[in-house]
């Protein structure tokens, strides 16, 4: 099954790194979060990936180009150009990065990609935003209701800090946490074909009408997700996430946490989900 990630957007919202490269190349740690949110999917066993690229795409494009040669170590005969690879880099992943125009927006870019996903169940997120949703069950849920699209609702960051009184006493301070109340549009989402119909050229805006009119015609379901999600619009996220990358404890880090396996996705669906 692919996984298309959105990776075109201009980013403005966070132009203080977006003025030199695509947001989903911005650095989580030392990985940019796209990496990040690759690896979420990749440690439930989905590892075929179609990247939507637009604004300065070719940064996208040449980080995978580099990706093998860089990320390795390596002895190299100058003589003969011969290269020897040692510690090789590895992931097991299929990509494809298709260029959705500089100008396309989100159901635009998901529309350019009808012909690279003939007739079959997909997912897709943002290039901004990490979570520990459990894929596998993401995708139970979607195929027990039968409707043509899945969002995952997820609690908003709170935009300030939350406060719990006690008569005129602080009872307890949390700093921006995720609110309990509310859900909104958490991005991981699957797909069924139909939703191609939605899609009326570079200008569909994803959120705006084909999602609202799935919805008016009940064909939007919504997987509950009550853990950690966070996206990436200011440099304060840059900073909260970071953080949470140097505690060695990162939520969304799901393959550190080792929670998943080929056999146990297989069994868990009766085919190869890769």
């Amino acid at each position: 099954m692919k996984v298309v990630i959105l990776c075109g957007g201009l980013g403005t919202r966070l132009s203080e790194e977006t003025q030199v490269r695509p947001k989903p190349l911005v650095n989580i740690g030392n990985r940019p979060i796209l990496w990040h949110i690759m690896k979420i999917y990749s440690s439930y066993g989905f590892k075929n990936f179609l990247l939507a690229v637009g604004y300065k795409g070719e940064m996208v494009k040449q980080y995978f180009l580099d990706y093998y040669s860089l990320g390795s170590d390596f002895n190299i005969n100058l003589s003969n150009g011969e290269i020897n690879y040692i510690n090789r880099c590895r992931e097991d992943w299929m990509i494809d990065v298709i260029d959705t125009g500089l100008h396309s927006l989100t159901g635009g870019r998901l529309h350019r990609l009808e012909k690279y996903l003939p007739n079959e169940t997909f997912m897709l997120t943002y290039g901004d935003g990490v979570s520990n949703v459990n894929i596998l069950k993401l995708l139970e849920f979607h195929r027990s209701h039968g409707k043509l699209a899945t969002v995952t609702a997820v609690h908003p960051v709170a935009r300030f800090g939350e406060m719990e009184l006690k008569g005129n006493m602080v009872h307890s301070f949390n700093e921006k946490p995720q609110t309990r109340q509310g859900w909104i549009n958490g991005g991981f989402f699957v797909f069924e074909p139909g939703i191609f119909k939605y899609l009326k050229g570079d200008m569909t805006i994803l959120e705006k009408e084909p999602l609202e009119n799935l919805a008016h015609e009940e064909q939007l379901a919504a997987y509950l997700h009550d853990g950690f999600w966070h996206c990436m619009d200011t440099v304060r996220d840059i900073s909260v996430l970071e953080s949470l990358c140097a505690s060695g404890n990162a939520p969304w880090c799901v393959w550190d946490k080792k929670m998943t396996n080929t056999s146990s996705l297989m069994n868990a669906f009766g085919e190869e989900v890769t």
